[in-house]
């Protein structure tokens, strides 16, 4: 363990070698416990102790995160989201959304998150739905009027809580996880300095930050995510009772409006005719579920005019 964390500081020192000193071109010397040299510059021992704690941080990027902060990386997200898009807040449209939402989250392989499920509404007109860590799903305005029923509507909805049952997200973030261990190194740094080189550091964290958010929402998943994904939410479909079929509808509807050129759903994720292709085995024999007639009345009485 020791040996690892002294590797790591190395790298660490290397890395960070333009932020603490002009010019550095190599480490030339570790002490373990006292000052480092670094191409001429002698470290003092706070800053040797900065640097150690982001070697531990490094050396736990690669474990899994509780419940707890996989909650406040969605939330995060979240409120990234919101500062993009205006939520729709009326009451009906609300209740009904989450009515829909929590039905299948119960019935899906993680029925229960840290912080709960939450579905919300994006006043977007784009085709884009979005899964956060923890259970925070937001569905765009654009993507419900591909929806013409409940039913495909539920198929959007499995479909991101699949992601977030199958952690997609999470393995998103990961690759970027070493971003959060150099904002720790930034806050211990930022205690040494002062003025611009504050202000570089703040600005680092920001970037880092920014970096985890796009990687979630900017980026998309991979072909093999979204048939994991598309797999699920069948799954979730039929024990909810709707009808599994509804998804591949869905993905027909879309691959009519989607502008391939697009900057939504179109650049994020798989040619839905793939997808479609995909999922034909799947659906083999599947039945018609009972209670789409008044899904449908309902779904046009609350979300029609949308």
């Amino acid at each position: 363990m020791a040996n690892k964390r002294t590797f790591l500081l190395a790298v660490v020192l290397l890395c960070a070698c333009p932020v603490l000193v002009a010019g550095c071109k190599t480490t030339d010397v570790i002490d373990g416990l006292g000052a480092v040299q670094v191409g001429g510059f002698r470290l003092s021992e706070s800053q040797v102790g900065a640097l150690k704690k982001t070697a531990v941080a490094l050396e736990k990027a690669f474990t899994d995160i509780t419940p707890e902060q996989e909650y406040y990386v969605g939330r995060a997200v979240g409120a990234t989201l919101l500062g993009k898009y205006q939520p729709r807040t009326d009451p009906q449209t609300v209740q009904y959304l989450n009515l829909v939402g929590q039905s299948l989250a119960r019935v899906s392989d993680m029925p229960e998150t840290y912080g709960g499920y939450h579905f919300v509404l994006l006043e977007d007109e784009g085709i884009n739905a979005f899964a956060a860590p923890g259970g925070l799903i937001f569905i765009s305005r654009g993507m419900l009027r591909c929806c013409k029923d409940e039913d495909t509507l539920a198929a959007v909805l499995a479909h991101e809580i699949a992601h977030i049952q199958l952690k997609h997200g999470l393995q998103a973030i990961k690759t970027s996880r070493l971003t959060s261990a150099f904002s720790i190194m930034a806050t211990e740094g930022a205690k040494q300095a002062g003025g611009v080189q504050l202000a570089q550091l703040t600005g680092i964290f920001e970037d880092s930050i920014h970096d985890v958010t796009a990687t979630l929402v900017n980026s998309g998943y991979s072909r093999a995510f979204e048939r994991e994904a598309d797999v699920a939410a069948l799954e979730i479909l039929g024990r909810a009772g709707y009808d599994q079929r509804a998804l591949v509808g869905m993905l027909g509807e879309m691959k009519q409006r989607l502008n391939p050129q697009g900057l939504d759903f179109a650049k994020t994720h798989p040619d839905p005719a793939d997808r479609m292709a995909d999922l034909a085995p799947q659906l083999a024999g599947v039945k018609t579920p009972t209670g789409m007639a008044l899904r449908q009345q309902r779904f046009q009485r609350l979300l029609g005019s949308i």
